[in-house]
């Protein structure tokens, strides 16, 4: 299901490679990372706890954890600077 805000195909070409599990890293792949960046975007977007996330966007606490991973790892830094 796509949804009005989720991210464009121009955009998703050009973070896809700094997430874990793209399929320019080694072990395991991620599974469906874009599905995981709206996700995300969307608990910005709206402010809302992840809780609440959307069922289509998949389980809240496994997107959290992903999540905060992430963040541990600087992985949103490398993101944003890719579309910088």
């Amino acid at each position: 299901m796509v949804h009005r805000h989720d991210i464009s195909d121009e955009i998703w070409n050009k973070i896809n490679v700094n997430l874990p599990g793209s399929m320019e890293h080694t072990g395991r792949n991620g599974v469906d990372n874009r599905r995981f960046i709206n996700a995300v975007f969307w608990i910005l977007r709206t402010g809302a706890p992840w809780r609440d996330l959307p069922k289509e966007y998949g389980d809240w606490k496994n997107t959290h954890r992903r999540f905060t991973r992430c963040r541990d790892r600087g992985i949103w830094e490398k993101i944003l600077q890719s579309v910088m």
